[in-house]
């Protein structure tokens, strides 16, 4: 990787081995790494150097992983990986629901975790538009940037994760036309991975409560009953 556009990862994880392991793998695979291994160091490191992409374990000392990613969340749209050895759906759903871009449950395969980092910076650097289209459109109420990976309505800029930015820029730009869950998985997940439809849910859920801070008087996402959502522009 060229030294002028390398990566840096930052790890949070307190098992020292592991996270001593993943750093090795990352460097190996050409990302600038640092280790952080208590949840009371991280927003005052973030304060202070700059990081491109997040590794964080759910359970950490001093704040927890959750807390950690909905305080990153409520002022930076970093990816986050979380990782945990809790691996029931609903607590998949907890960390997505804060705000992660993905999540890992332990153990986890050290390659595997270096693939999920790769792809989750193949998202945020893809042009999810045709190349013949313009990198900033308007549709509607909504401002779409191709380049920025960003979204505003209103000329509010909405504070998305990659994920949720994929989800609605599809969605934007397919208007009126209702999809299932599986084709927004699809769209959101081009890598392999184990997700359900309840995924969608937290993503979309996420999505309408970012939209309606700005848009109160019309409900943008729909849900239609037994097939999936589709999305109606505010007039």
């Amino acid at each position: 990787m060229d030294i002028m556009t390398q990566k840096t990862v930052l790890v949070v994880e307190d098992e020292k081995k592991l996270a001593r392991l993943l750093q090795e793998y990352l460097e190996q695979a050409g990302y600038a790494t640092h280790c952080l291994h208590d949840g009371n160091q991280v927003e005052p490191w973030l304060d202070e150097h700059q990081a491109d992409l997040l590794i964080l374990d759910l359970m950490l000392p001093g704040v927890d992983g959750v807390t950690l990613c909905r305080q990153i969340r409520s002022h930076s749209s970093i990816p986050i990986i979380m990782a945990s050895a809790k691996v029931t759906e609903d607590e998949r759903l907890t960390g997505l629901d804060t705000g992660a871009d993905d999540y890992l449950c332990k153990p986890y395969s050290l390659r595997e975790m270096v693939a999920r980092v790769n792809a989750l910076f193949r998202r945020s650097e893809a042009v999810l538009l045709p190349p013949d289209r313009s990198a900033n459109q308007q549709i509607g109420l909504f401002s779409c940037n191709s380049e920025t990976m960003s979204i505003q309505v209103h000329g509010h800029l909405l504070n998305l994760t990659l994920v949720e930015f994929r989800l609605l820029n599809y969605l934007l730009h397919n208007p009126d036309v209702v999809f299932s869950r599986d084709e927004l998985l699809n769209q959101i997940y081009s890598d392999y991975r184990l997700v359900t439809d309840r995924t969608v849910d937290t993503h979309i859920k996420n999505l309408r409560r970012k939209i309606q801070q700005i848009i109160q008087h019309q409900e943008v996402i729909l849900s239609i009953y037994g097939v999936g959502y589709k999305l109606l522009l505010p007039t």
